[in-house]
């Protein structure tokens, strides 16, 4: 879990995925196109993805992927980011956390 937090906290936006969810792939593009440039760990990709989608798990993310954090805090998952981005207030949360300057 320790190492969820270290890597979450390395950047303002931080995105853990799998390159085969297509949510995951919904939620980079809407990170791009508010114009962030989010950390993105693939889990399926990284040596130590089943200890981290675990310790996701642990953490509450469930689906485990992607689970979104913005500032080093857990934000949730595609639905509570898609819920945030609708009412207005994801491009708020990423401008307090200086993922983006506008």
């Amino acid at each position: 879990m320790e190492m969820i937090r270290e890597l979450a906290s390395k950047k303002a936006a931080v995105i853990f995925t799998k390159s085969s969810c297509c949510m995951c792939h919904s939620i980079k593009v809407l990170f791009y196109d508010l114009g962030a440039s989010p950390a993105v760990h693939e889990l399926d990709q990284e040596a130590s993805g089943r200890d981290m989608e675990r310790a996701l798990q642990r953490l509450g993310c469930n689906p485990s992927v992607p689970a979104v954090f913005i500032g080093g805090k857990y934000v949730g998952t595609a639905k509570d980011v898609i819920s945030l981005h609708v009412d207005g207030s994801l491009k708020q949360m990423l401008i307090e956390a200086k993922a983006i300057w506008f």
